[in-house]
């Protein structure tokens, strides 16, 4: 019972780790990358989808992207999707069959602005690492009558254990991701 409650809590704070991740990676540093449209939606034919179900994602230079849509129609609603997405500071324009996103030169003050919201993003991403180990805590407590004081001690040392390093991988991401953000 220990084991399983232990094993859910692992694969729980895993998942937690990648979303924390891939977070990251829609926060945009000085190159275009196809990533930071991964949490773009359209608005097609009334109901929201991803951009990658709608169109592929191509980055021929450094701060310029290009999407082609499988489906003509739907260029314009893309081209909106792009331009109103947050934080990303994006200019699309549009030719006919392709929109082709120029992405504008990070400032110093906009690249600061990006730091604040990683961490943002990595500090929400470890309180809910720290919410599962709550959680996960709580499960054991409820099985005290089933086994021995020393059994649940030792697992809520296992479970400590779980969180640091689940903890210390976000701060490591988010370290990589602050210096991916400063490097000019």
């Amino acid at each position: 019972m220990i084991a399983d409650v232990l094993a859910d809590a692992e694969a729980r704070m895993d998942r937690a780790v990648e979303a924390a991740k891939e977070d990251f990676a829609t926060v945009r540093t000085g190159r275009a990358n196809p990533q930071l449209f991964q949490k773009v939606m359209v608005d097609y034919y009334g109901s929201p989808t991803p951009l990658s179900q709608l169109a592929s994602l191509n980055n021929p230079e450094a701060r310029s992207l290009i999407v082609t849509p499988y489906d003509k129609s739907a260029l314009k609603a893309i081209e909106q999707a792009i331009r109103d997405m947050p934080n990303l500071g994006a200019n699309p324009s549009n030719d006919g069959n392709i929109v082709r996103v120029t992405l504008p030169e990070l400032t110093a003050d906009r690249r600061k602005e990006f730091v604040k919201l990683v961490r943002t993003k990595g500090e929400d991403a470890k309180v809910h690492v720290r919410g599962i180990r709550r959680k996960s805590k709580d499960e054991l407590d409820a099985l005290k009558s089933d086994v021995g004081e020393d059994e649940l001690n030792r697992a809520e040392k296992e479970l400590d254990a779980l969180t640091k390093a689940h903890v210390d991988a976000i701060d490591e991401a988010l370290k990589r991701k602050e210096a991916e953000l400063l490097e000019v």
